[in-house]
Order: C-alpha cells, then sequence, then structure tokens
C-alpha cells in the first residue's frame, strides 16, 4: 500500500489532484507562515542527514507528551531483515517495552509501546541515541534503500549499545537542542486534553497514513526542516510547502468516524521554535474559497483513496 506522503507529492495521484482543486488557495497561508515563524533557532549541523534526525525528534517529540508512544514501526523495519541488527534490535526494544512482546491490534497492526516512566533517570544523550536508533530502525521499512545505511556498520552478533553508538555527538547535540526548544515553545502551547501519538486513522485501511499527534482535539505535524534556500546573509526563513498542508488536510479527512474530535490543525516547525494552528473549518474555508462540509468532505475524500486512487496505483506500477 502506498502512503499519504507519498501520494501528496506525486502530483498526478488522484489524491494530490483532489486535495489541489478542492484547497486551492495556499499561498496566502503560506506567507503568513513564514513570516510569523521567525529566525530559525536550531540550525541543522553541517553532515547531518534530515531524514534520519527529522525522524529522530520526531520521536523526542512524541516521548515528551506521550508516557506509552508507539514503537511498532521500528519493530516492522527491524524484522524485515534488510540490515544485520536484529539482535541489537530487540535487545533494544525489549528493553523500551518494559519487557513486553509485541501483539496485533483487531485491525491486524503490530502493537508495541516503550514506558518511557521507566527511564526517567536516564540523560539527554541517552534519550537522544534511543530515538536516533529508532529512527535508523524505521527506515528499514520506508526506505527505498538502505544499502548506505549506518545499520549496515552492525552485525549478527552486535548488541544495543552497538545501536546506540550509531549516532554521533554532533547529532546527539543538535537533537537536545531541538527537545529544548520544544519544552519552551511547543508543550506550553498544546491544549488540554487526551494525548495520542503515532496514531492511524479510518482511512489508514485505504491508504498507509500515521500522523504525529493529536492533544486535545488539536492534530500537530513536525516539521524539522531547515526552511527555505539561504539568504545571502546565510539565514533561512521557514517554509510550509503545498504537499505539507495537503497532507495535514489529508490526515484531518481521513479520521473518517471523527474518532480524534479534531478541531484544529497545525504545524510544528521544530528548528523554528514555531507552532501554527488553524481551526480545521477556517483553514477549509480560506483554502477552499467557501464554507466547508467536513463530514461531506470526509466522504468525498474516501471515495477518491478507494475508487480512484487504486486503478492510478496500477496504471503507474504499484
Amino acid at each position: 500500500m502506498s502512503a499519504l506522503t507519498y501520494e501528496v507529492k506525486d502530483r498526478q495521484s488522484p489524491v494530490a489532484a483532489w486535495l489541489g482543486v478542492t484547497f486551492a488557495q495556499h499561498k496566502e497561508i503560506q506567507a503568513e507562515f513564514r513570516v510569523a515563524a521567525g529566525p530559525q533557532r536550531v540550525v541543522m549541523p553541517a553532515g547531518v542527514a534530515p531524514g534520519t534526525q527529522g525522524a529522530a525528534i520526531d520521536f523526542w517529540l512524541r516521548m515528551l507528551v506521550d508516557p506509552q508512544p508507539s514503537i511498532a514501526l521500528p519493530l516492522v523495519g527491524l524484522v524485515s531483515g534488510r540490515a544485520p541488527c536484529l539482535r541489537a534490535g530487540r535487545e533494544l526494544l525489549h528493553e523500551l517495552a518494559a519487557g513486553e512482546s509485541p501483539h496485533k491490534t483487531a485491525g491486524g497492526e503490530v502493537e508495541l509501546r516503550m514506558r518511557t516512566a521507566g527511564f526517567a533517570d536516564r540523560g539527554d544523550e541517552w534519550w537522544a541515541r534511543v530515538c536516533y536508533a529508532l529512527a535508523l530502525l524505521v527506515e528499514l521499512y520506508r526506505a527505498a534503500s538502505v544499502e548506505n545505511s549506518r545499520l549496515m556498520r552492525l552485525n549478527e552478533s552486535s548488541g544495543s549499545g552497538d545501536l546506540l553508538a550509531l549516532a554521533n555527538d554532533v547529532e546527539v547535540a543538535d537533537l537536545v537542542a531541538m527537545r529544548d526548544l520544544a519544552v519552551e515553545r511547543l508543550l506550553p502551547a498544546l491544549p488540554a486534553g487526551p494525548v495520542t501519538t503515532g496514531m492511524t486513522f479510518d482511512g489508514s485501511a485505504d491508504l498507509a497514513a500515521d500522523a504525529d499527534l493529536v492533544a486535545g482535539g488539536m492534530l500537530v505535524d513536525f516539521k524539522a526542516g531547515q526552511g527555505g534556500k539561504p539568504r545571502a546573509d546565510g539565514t533561512r526563513a521557514a517554509s510550509l510547502g503545498r504537499t505539507d498542508l495537503d497532507q495535514l488536510l489529508g490526515y484531518a479527512l481521513m479520521d473518517y468516524s471523527d474518532r480524534y474530535g479534531l478541531h484544529t490543525v497545525g504545524v510544528y516547525a521544530v528548528r523554528f521554535g514555531y507552532l501554527a494552528a488553524w481551526p480545521l473549518a477556517e483553514l477549509g474555508q480560506r483554502m477552499g474559497g467557501r464554507l466547508v462540509d467536513l463530514a461531506a468532505l470526509r466522504k468525498e475524500f474516501a471515495g477518491v483513496l478507494r475508487d480512484q486512487l487504486p486503478p492510478y496505483q496500477t496504471r503507474r506500477g504499484w
């Protein structure tokens, strides 16, 4: 099955096409975001892999708000057998899950959760290295090629300590800096209420999609990119791509049954320490140019995923 993140990047996909027509007015939102975010506060060090670092800080931010965040995707990546790190990964995941074994939900999904309370005495470096290791394991599930992954430095006899050693000191310091900024800027801005991280939606059965965070009815997507192209002085402005907006709207529309009671959606620009949040109805109206009926749009979007997407994927060769 394809994923929402892929489909919104393929402008020929029925998913991207429908979102582009239904919510055509995006430039004003993007401009407001760019100005309001302000300067970049945690600059990405040279030589850091943006994708891995972004996935690592995603895990850490989830751990800040969720006492039992899912670590199922790292497990799925591990058991894929794409890298010689089975023993090391098993040791780490077993420790993080406090010895609990993975199981499958009624929907057939793998379930495994970290028990964060058991690691309250661990230092920042340990947390950063754990999150980096989890990000590497997820890449075994998501990445098209893993031949250059640091996991290939391990062998069948490697242990969890070897896995945690794969992050270098620069990456660890960068992750700690992004975590510190989130504690200052993100956590106080989240609404009170139930918290869920790494959640899937009703529509995830039609198109793979798992989001970062829902807190008190606000869906938040984390973006750890550097922003736009460097200015003459080397600084960057925050950027909010059309695909970022499509992904955010796609998540909200895939909650067919309104399970999460979403009323607000937002993007947290990790390196800028900026949370942009919009009431869902307001964002839909501004981008759609009209009042929106969320229930009707969810039904229509479900039709796109179920009726239009499969034949397109067949033509695409999937």
